[in-house]
């Protein structure tokens, strides 16, 4: 991991690796982070009995790991997200 992030990003990929239906790959995605990576930044900012705690959790998760998870869940977005189009945000 060579990549510096910001306070933000950090928190950010803290949060998105604690959250149970979003994948390592989506991270990956996001901010161009391994799962390794993110297994390490995890390490470095989390208390050891939290880090223990989440490692617990998502090992071998479902959920969190893409080639684990069903075919229907293999998504980035909600289902009931509305299409951008024109990348026009709407007037209220």
């Amino acid at each position: 991991m060579d990549k510096e992030f910001t306070e933000r990003e950090l928190d950010r990929i803290i949060e998105m690796a604690w959250e149970d239906r979003t994948p390592f790959e989506a991270i990956e995605f996001q901010f161009g982070v391994t799962e390794a990576d993110v297994i390490k930044i995890m390490q470095k900012e989390m208390k050891p009995s939290s880090f223990r705690m989440w490692r617990k959790r998502v090992q071998g998760r479902s959920t969190k790991h893409r080639k684990l998870s069903k075919d229907s869940m293999k998504k980035f977005k909600s289902s009931r997200q509305k299409q951008i189009t024109h990348n026009k945000i709407s007037k209220r």
